[in-house]
């Protein structure tokens, strides 16, 4: 990509306009692209004001995320521009920061009704995946990955735990309550169907294969139509995030919320506290001041 950029600003307008085409691949450079398509291929004209004006009006329909992917896209390119001296320097320091407040954001979840009436659609024989899946994402807090790539020997039925390979590709074991387990017997023993594979997920429809990733999230918004449930999160994160605050409501601490949806910060965990204002007393900082009169 730096090489592409670096022929960007010495090419002909012609070149410029075939180059541009070619950086259309990844956000960052579709940063560049509308970067260099609204302040031209002259670096040395770029102004500081020019620059601000681009990362705002470039940010002001997005949200913080994508405002910050422009800023670090657009700030690299002015570095390297300033680097090769086609660009006067400090002209990187005209990118505007946006605040990143940590724990600024709400935890998105699914109160405990919604949870019934999600189970709810999902009796039945021609359900019974859909009420295994469901169950382990609002029970246990699995990622949709990790229901997706569930294979039978990461169940332990004589012990009663199910092992997990998370994100950071470690094994860990959580305890499989009784609810969870005998759904996902009932889908085993009536429903799944009989092909040669030791994932525990299949589609319903053929080709019958193994469920992905996305067909576990597909599962859960259908469910949630099923339900009538009116939430603007629609995925199988929120029953995730769903499972954290059940858990921390019906009093588990964070410390045990933050082992079953196993971070490995604690910090990450605490934003859940955020829910319930009594949780809250147990990451507050005491109060270094003097009580007010």
């Amino acid at each position: 990509a730096i090489r592409r950029t670096r022929c960007i600003t010495v090419s002909s307008d012609g070149r410029f306009c075939g180059l541009l085409k070619s950086l259309r691949q990844n956000p960052y450079q579709t940063v560049l692209v509308k970067f260099m398509t609204s302040l031209g291929a002259d670096p040395a004209a770029y102004t500081a004001s020019a620059i601000r004006m681009f990362v705002l009006e470039s940010a002001k329909p997005h949200g913080r995320h994508w405002a910050q992917s422009i800023t670090v896209a657009t700030r690299a390119y002015l570095k390297y521009l300033v680097a090769m001296g086609k660009c006067p320097a400090g002209r990187e320091h005209a990118v505007p920061n946006f605040a990143s407040w940590q724990f600024a954001t709400t935890p998105r979840f699914l109160a405990q009704s919604d949870i019934d009436r999600l189970l709810t659609t999902c009796d039945g024989e021609s359900r019974l995946r859909d009420r295994a899946v469901v169950l382990l994402l609002a029970r246990l807090g699995l990622r949709a990955s990790e229901v997706s790539t569930l294979r039978f020997d990461d169940i332990d039925w004589r012990n009663g735990r199910i092992a997990l390979i998370g994100k950071v590709r470690r094994e860990e074991w959580l305890p499989l309550p009784q609810e969870v387990g005998d759904a996902i017997l009932a889908y085993i023993e009536r429903a799944r169907p009989r092909i040669a594979t030791t994932r525990v997920f299949l589609t319903d429809i053929a080709p019958i294969r193994p469920l992905s990733r996305i067909a576990v999230k597909c599962l859960v918004r259908r469910a949630l139509d099923r339900a009538g449930i009116e939430s603007i999160h629609r995925g199988a994160h929120v029953l995730r995030h769903s499972a954290a605050t059940a858990m921390l409501r019906n009093g588990a601490s964070l410390a045990g919320v933050g082992a079953v949806l196993r971070h490995r910060s604690p910090s990450t965990t605490a934003l859940y506290a955020k829910v319930d204002i009594g949780l809250l007393s147990e990451i507050a900082q005491p109060w270094g001041g003097r009580l007010p009169c």
